[in-house]
């Protein structure tokens, strides 16, 4: 870890609460955009299994320009690159309330995911370029705080909105967060000097954006007969042969686009294995509740996200117990236990039925908000634990995009899955019994990530919590 050499740098936990400003913004985005979905495919005359491209596309632009973050920061200056992501972000926020149809939004979805690929890690670098590693639980902490703020508030702003004015008004709420972002990172975070990093890898970027943009394209058509099935597949192939030369290349390449030599350190190697399968089958969870609840349950947009955001609040309330569970069992044993809890807590919603009370589906989010947002604070503070001061940007590029990628696989896996179950049990509409085989899917994947954690040595990340007992 880095170790900060400017005595006037501001309180670290100052700076973590206003970049966090821009986690908020993606966070409360991602979530209202998932309640809306079915008022939105009304609007527009859409199947709702297939307004999930509407969450999917702003996620593969974000992960597809992430690996350029790291370069773009280095060569333009961290904050400034920041501001103007957060701008862009904004922006295209705005272009999202104003879309005709599928298409358009889809396009303001790519621009929102050029912001976001700059705005979270490159803040995300200004922080970690500042901070010891005593203090850096305190940091990640504060820093992920404000921002679930966004998902805890998403599910009931998003339904409200969406109910009493319109699915468009849950974009432009993003207007005045960015705004207030921008002036708060203007006149607080100092700047980090510029440098001249290596010419960025080209080869690498285009082989990666690529491979990413094709498989994406692959599991958003396979089985949902939006494309010929031929052309799917021949998508998905093509995708896999990219991503091979992709990395073939990654690993050739003086400067890389994503350097995986990175995982040689086992405390970054298992964040990103481990928590690549676990974020997949996590981010399944935001997109099968809400339409869970409005198609299965048959419940408003308003009160769906008033018990969605079960979720939230149980992450939001773990937060102050993350170091407490970290000092009793230690970062290896969070990562496998909690796995297990995660799963199985996963696994509950797939026994929703519309003759469940509702406070009884709350406390079952409730509680896999709680064990998620502990899987991902020590996910994210172990990550950068032990990586050197000049690895840091290319530590961030390929971690968020490890990060990012998974999301949008869980996305468009739940919906793939919805769409099979439709499809094997001859039912023209999605019912209960699909959202069964989606959760149980998700709880399976996120399980996996429980024997992954295990190739951590049991004393990780000593000296990042104080009063470990050994």
């Amino acid at each position: 870890m880095p170790v900060p050499d400017d005595s006037k740098t501001p309180d670290p936990r100052l700076m973590a609460a206003i970049v966090a400003s821009a986690l908020f913004m993606q966070n409360l985005d991602s979530t209202v955009v998932a309640t809306a979905l079915p008022a939105m495919a009304r609007s527009m005359g859409e199947d709702p299994l297939v307004m999930g491209v509407a969450i999917t596309s702003y996620l593969v632009a974000l992960t597809v320009f992430i690996p350029l973050s790291g370069w773009v920061a280095d060569r333009f200056g961290a904050k400034q690159v920041f501001m103007t992501a957060i701008a862009t972000f904004t922006l295209a926020s705005a272009f999202c309330g104003l879309s005709g149809g599928l298409a358009e939004l889809v396009a303001a979805r790519v621009l929102q995911g050029l912001g976001g690929a700059m705005m979270v890690p490159v803040g995300r670098l200004l922080l970690l370029r500042r901070v010891r590693k005593e203090e850096l639980l305190s940091v990640t902490t504060w820093l992920t705080m404000p921002g679930l703020l966004g998902p805890l508030l998403g599910p009931p702003v998003g339904g409200l909105l969406t109910d009493l004015i319109s699915w468009r008004a849950v974009f432009w709420i993003n207007v005045p967060v960015g705004l207030l972002g921008l002036l708060l990172v203007w006149r607080v975070i100092p700047a980090l000097p510029a440098s001249l990093p290596p010419p960025p890898d080209l080869r690498g970027l285009t082989l990666v954006g690529l491979a990413l943009a094709l498989l994406m394209f692959a599991f958003e058509t396979l089985g949902r007969g939006l494309v010929p099935p031929l052309l799917a597949e021949a998508m998905l192939g093509l995708g896999l042969l990219v991503s091979l030369l992709a990395v073939r290349h990654c690993l050739r390449a003086p400067h890389p686009a994503l350097d995986f030599s990175l995982l040689s350190i086992p405390s970054f190697r298992v964040p990103n294995l481990a928590g690549t399968v676990f974020r997949i089958g996590a981010g399944a969870v935001p997109f099968l509740v809400p339409l869970a609840l409005q198609l299965g349950f048959g419940a408003s947009a308003a009160q769906s996200g008033m018990v969605s955001f079960a979720t939230a609040l149980g992450a939001f309330a773990m937060k102050p117990m993350a170091r407490f569970a970290l000092r009793a069992f230690g970062f290896r044993g969070v990562l496998v236990w909690n796995a297990v809890l995660t799963a199985l807590s996963i696994a509950a919603c797939a026994a929703f039925r519309p003759g469940w009370p509702m406070a009884a589906v709350f406390a079952v989010l409730l509680l896999g908000g709680l064990f998620r947002s502990l899987h991902f604070t020590t996910l994210n503070t172990l990550a950068y634990a032990e990586v050197p001061q000049e690895k840091l940007s290319a530590a961030t590029s390929l971690y968020s995009t490890a990060q990012q990628l998974p999301l949008a696989l869980g996305v468009a896996l739940a919906s793939a899955v919805l769409q099979a179950s439709v499809a094997l049990s001859g039912r023209s509409a999605v019912a209960m019994p699909d959202f069964t085989a989606g959760f149980l899917t998700a709880a399976l994947l996120t399980l996996l990530a429980a024997p992954l954690a295990t190739g951590l040595p049991r004393d990780v990340g000593e000296g990042i919590v104080e009063g470990r007992r050994r």
